[in-house]
Parts: structure tokens; C-alpha cells; sequence
């Protein structure tokens, strides 16, 4: 709870601690959230990567066209 609160703003405030189920309830939430946000990180840079090889090819296909030439 204290991190949720970090993250919304508020500092130095008093929070009273949670009861079992609800700690259990925002934990669940919190890696929830945090393997779909990790999962969405990891497919914008493999694509990333896969973008980047290709382009790496291409301009290899490229310079070795011109030498030929």
C-alpha cells in the first residue's frame, strides 16, 4: 500500500496497514499488472530487434550489390 501511494504522489502520510485478504487482493493486482507490462515491454523490443536485423540485411545486400558493381 505504502508503494501504491509512493506512486500516486503522496508522501509522509500515515497508512494504516491492510487486513490479509486485501493485502493478498493488491499484491495479485500489482505482479498482475506488472507481467502484462513486462510482456508488452519484452514484444516492442523483439520487434524492435527483428526490425533492426532486417534492416541490417538489407543494407548488407545492398553494399555487397554496389561492390559488385
Amino acid at each position: 500500500m505504502r508503494a501504491k501511494m509512493r506512486l500516486m504522489g503522496f508522501r509522509g502520510a500515515a497508512i494504516k496497514p491492510l487486513n490479509e485478504e486485501a493485502a493478498a487482493e493488491l499484491g495479485a493486482e500489482l505482479l498482475g499488472e506488472a507481467i502484462v507490462f513486462g510482456v508488452g515491454g519484452l514484444c516492442v523490443y523483439l520487434e524492435y530487434a527483428r526490425q533492426a536485423g532486417q534492416a541490417r540485411r538489407r543494407e548488407d545486400e545492398q553494399a555487397a550489390a554496389l561492390r559488385e558493381v
